[in-house]
């Protein structure tokens, strides 16, 4: 489940953005800012702060973006494009000005859930994780009775499949818009700051190893529903440790191609998204 984490939160948050007709593929920069300032601010602070700082320089980031595409009206992909390419840019400007090649910042610790965990088979599996793991998964939940329940999950999805009916109730596309890309920069934010407090405890240029652009396509196979969201984010999270089960199981593959099974399976299950009728109806147009 550790590998899900941040495929999951990334995902989490790309789902409302998309929700409101906006798709940002500019999450995978992202992340690699929320994973260099997590690393910095956890040589000091500790992970905990280390999470928080990530999600803030993901909402700075995202703010960024919504800017260039809610008040410039600029194409979404052309402007997520750039914020990709910025985002990692910086990453690794930043780590090699700063120096930052130092010993390894403390992690996240696993927190088991009293009598949950000492359930048979799944109880390690779900019940003794990181707190972000909780968080995720609370999240989704969160994010789900959001988006059905309330009146402001009501605009959001409006935002994205009728956006002159929220005009016509005299609400604001634009606000709406720009609160869940920076939302969904939070979130990004957090993902990148987790794969270093609560993966690999040291930053590394590009780690962020296409995770971002993994979690367009959760959101994508899972029909831009959070149930599906979160099936999707399990498989995803199985593949991306497999080169881990390799390992253990001493098998001589390549190692490569065990890094490469995400994206190949990224491929496979692409044909699964052909006429996605669930898609917003604007998503990735500005809804004039």
């Amino acid at each position: 489940m550790r590998a899900a984490v941040p495929l999951g939160l990334a995902a989490m948050g790309e789902l409302v953005v998309q929700r409101a007709g906006v798709i940002n593929i500019g999450i995978e920069g992202i992340l690699a800012v929320g994973a260099l300032v997590a690393y910095v601010v956890a040589e000091s602070f500790g992970p905990g702060v280390a999470m928080g700082a990530g999600a803030a320089v993901g909402i700075v980031v995202s703010a960024v973006f919504a800017v260039l595409v809610v008040r410039v009206r600029a194409h979404q992909v052309i402007a997520g494009t750039a914020i990709a390419m910025l985002g990692l840019g910086l990453s690794a400007a930043g780590h090699r000005l700063l120096d930052h090649s130092g010993p390894a910042v403390s992690t996240i610790t696993a927190v088991d859930v009293p009598l949950l965990a000492d359930l048979p088979v799944l109880g390690r599996v779900l019940f003794a994780q990181q707190w972000p793991f909780y968080v995720m998964v609370a999240g989704l939940g969160v994010v789900a009775w959001t988006l059905r329940r309330t009146t402001l999950g009501v605009v959001l999805r409006a935002c994205g499949d009728a956006p002159a009916a929220v005009r016509g109730a005299g609400r604001s596309i634009d606000a709406v818009r720009a609160g869940a890309i920076m939302f969904g920069g939070a979130c990004a934010g957090a993902a990148g700051a987790f794969l270093v407090v609560g993966q690999a405890g040291v930053f590394v240029e590009g780690m962020s190893a296409g995770r971002g652009f993994i979690a367009i396509a959760i959101v994508a196979l899972g029909r831009w529903s959070v149930p599906g969201v979160a099936i999707a984010t399990v498989i995803f999270g199985l593949a991306s440790s497999l080169q881990f089960a390799v390992q253990a199981l001493g098998a001589t593959v390549p190692y490569n191609l065990v890094l490469g099974a995400p994206y190949a399976l990224t491929l496979l299950l692409l044909p699964l998204t052909r006429g996605a009728g669930s898609s917003p109806r604007v998503l990735g147009s500005h809804g004039e």
